[in-house]
């Protein structure tokens, strides 16, 4: 059976890891997720080939700044195991994790960012299960649908 193609958007600081990051990159481990339910949607809903919205958060222009796709089914997070990461989780074990991650691959940097001013504009379109543009919303990772990405992509500007 075929597995449905799926769509995701996914949060970043520029400062700790930007869509230039992964374009010199290539491909990338989205590691740091500490969040049970991101980390759940990275561990049983991704699957290589699901469009990303890569979105840069906490910066002057929060948007959505480049579309990436899931290059990995998801595997352990290795920063849970290392103390001098900032990630470190002293109760996972490698019998045991507790934090997964997918690899990321990067597919084109927008031209201009789709600003979550002009995101909040359309969210009529976009409907009340879009997560980015609820209050106090913080995952990292966001399921969106097929038709979200369409409206969201609809945005940018060439």
């Amino acid at each position: 059976m075929t597995q449905r193609k799926r769509y995701w958007l996914m949060k970043s600081e520029p400062d700790a890891f930007s869509i230039d990051d992964l374009k010199k990159a290539g491909t990338e481990p989205w590691n740091g997720v500490r969040n049970y339910q991101a980390r759940n949607f990275m561990r049983h809903n991704m699957h290589p080939g699901d469009g990303v919205l890569f979105y840069h958060s906490n910066t002057a222009v929060p948007g959505i700044y480049g579309i990436a796709e899931v290059a990995s089914e998801s595997y352990p997070d290795s920063t849970q195991y290392d103390p001098k990461t900032p990630y470190f989780d002293e109760k996972a074990t490698l019998e045991e994790p507790r934090w997964f991650l997918v690899d990321v691959r990067f597919v084109r940097k927008l031209a201009q960012p789709i600003t979550l001013a002009a995101i909040r504009q359309r969210a009529d379109d976009l409907g009340e299960d879009f997560a980015l543009i609820h209050k106090g919303n913080r995952l990292s990772v966001l399921p969106a649908t097929a038709a979200q990405w369409k409206i969201l992509l609809s945005l940018e500007k060439n």
